[in-house]
């Protein structure tokens, strides 16, 4: 008998015969609820800008971090990054999610720079532009919106959002 993973097949499509779907009510209330926030999020991301103009940390952009795997790191405080966002909570289309704030101002590890990844929404390899990073141990346990998750996915670092130590 030969198993998806004996074929080469990704886990994750392995899963297709033992998931339960989530009932369609579920579904349209998660999205709702994520379109009200992401758009609250944006809002108040537009007033904080015009009480006060972003400015962008000097020592973040333009010049390059030179990240080994095993070097150490600081995540940079929340001002420092917030200054590095759009409206979007984006920085050259890599989003910081809620659920990475918790990590500023720590002292991480870096686990290996990113070239490329498996973007789940239409299942395409794309290529990372700048440096990305991924750092040891720190992985989402869920999210606001969704709830706890046992998958453990790493966060995507921009460079700009880690100090060298």
């Amino acid at each position: 008998m030969e198993g998806p993973m004996e074929s080469g097949e990704c886990q994750l499509h392995s899963l297709q015969p033992i998931q339960v779907p989530v009932s369609g009510f579920e579904q349209l209330r998660h999205r709702l609820k994520h379109a009200v926030r992401r758009r609250l999020k944006y809002l108040a991301n537009v007033i904080r800008r015009l009480v006060r103009p972003k400015q962008m940390p000097s020592t973040a952009i333009g010049q390059p971090a030179a990240l080994q795997p095993g070097d150490r790191v600081r995540v940079r405080s929340r001002d420092e990054i917030r200054a590095t966002l759009s409206d979007w909570n984006r920085l050259n289309g890599c989003g910081f999610m809620e659920e990475m704030w918790e990590f500023c101002g720590t002292e991480q590890t870096v686990m290996k720079k990113m070239g490329r990844f498996l973007d789940e929404q239409d299942y395409t390899l794309k290529r990372v532009r700048g440096n990305m990073y991924l750092l040891e141990g720190v992985i989402c346990n869920g999210t606001v919106d969704w709830g706890p998750c046992d998958r453990s996915c790493f966060f995507f670092w921009r460079e700009e959002w880690l100090e060298k130590l």
